[in-house]
């Protein structure tokens, strides 16, 4: 595919060799009132990073973007939409392939992690979401395997160029279905994709190791977990369980 990627009527691509990372650049560029759908996508990144602050290997081969977007809602309810980026990503996966989602926002395909989604927000002081940086990158060409990876990886197949069309494609369609129906909808289709009711998991909370059986997400996207102690709630941390 030689020409560029045709994004959804409205939305901007900012096509980059090279960068850092195309979450510091978007977030640059809301900063300065870039509108939402300003796509900022590079061939590779230098200092590609992703949740908890771990590097994310970004030589050229796959794809690594970050989409402005303007919610204007609470900031607690940003949060919902990491798991409007992970459906989008489950959107685009050929339906003879297993996909899965773990909270909070990565996605699995035949049991190998293919992408990683990494939201920041930025909090105005009424409260309210100003913009949020959507950063997903997606394995396409090749897979790379980090030593701290839980998973191991796989890829999409195909191009670049195709993969960020029918992700912003997704993401758009999934964008309105939050805006239209809330986070009840999502939730419900996450679910759906998400580790089976009662599996065993194990969910990092600092230097806390909490074991339970995945229950669910509740309304807010908090983990539930039920415990040997009871049920659980986790707004926060980092799930070890299979597919969850």
């Amino acid at each position: 595919m030689n020409r560029a990627p045709v994004l959804p009527d409205g939305w901007t691509l900012v096509a980059l060799q090279s960068v850092g990372s195309t979450n510091d650049e978007a977030a640059r560029l809301a900063d300065s009132g870039a509108p939402e759908g300003t796509v900022v996508w590079a061939r590779e990144q230098t200092g590609g990073r992703g949740r908890r602050g771990r590097r994310w290997a970004s030589p050229a081969g796959n794809l690594y973007s970050s989409t402005i977007l303007r919610p204007d809602c609470a900031a607690q309810r940003a949060a919902e939409l990491g798991f409007v980026a992970a459906l989008a990503v489950a959107d685009i996966v050929p339906p003879e392939r297993a996909v899965r989602l773990k909270w909070p926002n990565d996605v699995l395909v035949d049991d190998g992690k293919i992408a990683g989604i990494l939201p920041e927000s930025a909090i105005g002081q009424d409260g309210k979401a100003q913009h949020v940086v959507m950063g997903v990158g997606v394995n396409v060409g090749f897979a790379p395997q980090l030593p701290e990876m839980r998973y191991p990886a796989a890829r999409l197949g195909g191009t670049v160029e195709m993969t960020l069309e029918k992700l912003a494609s997704a993401l758009a369609v999934r964008l309105v279905q939050w805006r239209k129906g809330g986070f009840a909808p999502i939730r419900a289709d996450w679910l759906s994709k998400a580790g089976p009711i009662g599996l065993d998991v194990d969910v990092k909370l600092g230097e806390e190791l909490v074991r339970g059986r995945f229950a669910g997400i509740d309304a807010q996207g908090a983990l539930l977990l039920e415990t040997p102690a009871g049920p659980r709630k986790v707004v926060a941390g980092e799930l070890l369980g299979r597919a969850a």
